[in-house]
């Protein structure tokens, strides 16, 4: 089988740009919502509106991954990150991660992408594990890094990602695409679109040794976050 990466004209995708107009509109519409509704919220009311939704986003994407952690510890890592009001409540090294990723997240959205970035992200995402070799880098591993399913005699590889010799050229070609395809890059493209592209790219170079799947989402809330929750705080 050839995979996507094989071909002749990756990463150049292709999509229907007018079947995207609507969703792209709603987007910016849902945006100028919000901004309205945060000018008639009280300090309190918007502070705690942006920490409800940080905290929401870092719950789904580990329960995503089948990581269930703690919410009001998550909660509680977040309002110290932000600078707010905190118990003395103690997270553990998950939720302290996730934690740090979102609020870094929401209070950075338009930093340029760079690959100390991405592991930096690493890091916060496999905060307290143990079992991985290379933590806050590439993997490095030789062995096909594969989406599988079934029996463990007899997998259905569903998925082959490049190989990890690869890795560096191919990320590099990302981050390059990521920052050239941004609102103030030489290829701009529109939020919904371009947040698709991000995912469905960043996941089949599949990076890191675990973990790609909450960067890619990070990938894409970076793309389409509603910041302006966060500048309510500043």
């Amino acid at each position: 089988m050839t995979w996507n990466w094989e071909q002749p004209d990756w990463p150049d995708f292709t999509w229907n740009a007018d079947r995207l107009i609507r969703a792209e509109q709603a987007f910016l519409i849902e945006g100028g919502v919000i901004l309205g509704s945060l000018e008639h919220l009280t300090k309190d009311n918007q502070n705690a509106l942006v920490v409800e939704t940080i905290t929401t986003e870092a719950m789904t994407t580990s329960e995503i991954e089948g990581e269930l952690l703690d919410r009001d510890s998550v909660q509680s890592s977040i309002r110290k990150q932000l600078g707010l009001a905190v118990d003395h409540r103690r997270a553990k090294p998950a939720e302290q991660g996730i934690a740090e990723l979102m609020v870094s997240l929401y209070q950075n959205p338009t930093e340029p992408l760079s690959h100390e970035l991405l592991f930096e992200w690493h890091r916060l995402v496999t905060h307290g594990r143990r079992d991985l070799r290379d933590i806050g880098a590439y993997r490095t591993h030789k062995e096909p890094m594969q989406v599988v399913s079934g029996r463990l005699d007899k997998p259905t590889v569903h998925f082959e990602a490049p190989p990890h010799l690869s890795v560096p050229e191919e990320m590099e070609r990302f981050v390059n695409w990521f920052n050239t395809t941004s609102p103030t890059g030489d290829s701009p493209l529109p939020a919904i679109t371009r947040s698709g592209i991000t995912h469905l790219y960043f996941v089949c170079i599949h990076p890191f040794e675990d973990g790609n799947g909450r960067l890619a989402r990070a990938l894409s809330e970076k793309v389409t976050c509603p910041h302006i929750l966060y500048h309510s705080l500043c």
